[in-house]
């Protein structure tokens, strides 16, 4: 699934493409990408509107219209955004769910294999709602600090690759680079969450910084589906400390990478170089005393 990295990366590229731009057209070939809403209901919000900018809130992308209106969309596990100019080599797309024709004769295409993709259109007030609760703080952010990360692991035990990858406390980050983000901090991923002292907290916020810079840096990770908006593929996956890496010597240490199951979900960590931190007993709880 495209992830922080890969989904910032197509909007760097398309905001200078698309702003100012108008919708002459938004054409759902599958129902399924604006359900439950009628494919006609969501193309008719979007007709005739101008661009005013493209951003990204977690892993979605905000297509911001005149009028106050947002289209939102998801990539999921297998979608792509492909801009293809009047000029561009013209080719047909796989798996296309759905385009916007511009006014200057080029095409937004959303490409989905797998057809979990989405979009959607909300005002202000509605995108607010979507999102509250649902997406924490933006990890590149000015808000995202240790102090506050400490105040979200408070507590929790959960793995901190499972706390990693919940989008209601820190949004955008996935699997791929909660994986870089601990080898980078150094930390066990299934270290409880609530364990972490201020050193541990201080590593972990700059491995996370760390890990999504270099994935924008090389134009996000291509291991299974993911293109940019020009259909390229990205370069961070050759770049990885960890992940995928599984029995291949560790850049640090030379120990053999590990592969865990965390979550559902396939985990890479050093064992020799990232530390299992303890549970972290609860204030004015004394250890039981052992019996004569």
């Amino acid at each position: 699934m495209p992830e922080l990295p890969e989904v910032e990366t197509i909007r760097r590229q398309l905001d200078p493409e698309l702003r100012g731009r108008a919708i002459r057209e938004l054409e759902i070939l599958d129902p399924r990408w604006s359900r439950p809403l009628p494919p006609e209901q969501v193309a008719g919000a979007v007709q005739g509107r101008r661009i005013n900018g493209l951003e990204r809130r977690g892993k979605y992308l905000l297509l911001r219209l005149d009028g106050g209106q947002i289209l939102v969309m998801h990539l999921r596990m297998t979608g792509n955004l492909v801009l293809v100019t009047p000029e561009g080599e013209q080719r047909s797309e796989r798996f296309l769910r759905a385009r916007l024709l511009l006014d200057d004769g080029s095409e937004l295409r959303f490409t989905d294999a797998r057809r979990f993709g989405e979009g959607f259109v909300l005002d202000e007030r509605g995108l607010e709602e979507r999102f509250q609760g649902r997406l924490g703080v933006e990890p590149l952010s000015e808000e995202f600090t240790p102090e506050q990360l400490g105040e979200l692991a408070a507590g929790r035990t959960a793995p901190l690759k499972s706390f990693l990858l919940n989008q209601a406390g820190i949004a955008g980050i996935g699997n791929i680079y909660a994986d870089e983000a601990l080898f980078r901090a150094r930390l066990h991923p299934l270290s409880p969450a609530g364990s972490m002292r201020e050193p541990h907290l201080e590593a972990l916020h700059e491995g996370v910084v760390e890990a999504l810079l270099a994935g924008i840096e090389w134009g996000g990770a291509s291991i299974d589906d993911y293109r940019d908006a020009t259909g390229a593929e990205g370069s961070m996956q050759d770049e990885f400390l960890v992940h995928t890496r599984e029995g291949k010597p560790c850049f640090v240490c030379g120990t053999p990478i590990r592969r865990i199951v965390v979550g559902g979900r396939s985990t890479y960590f050093c064992p020799h170089d990232q530390v299992r931190l303890r549970r972290r007993r609860r204030a004015g709880r004394k250890k039981p005393r052992a019996r004569p």
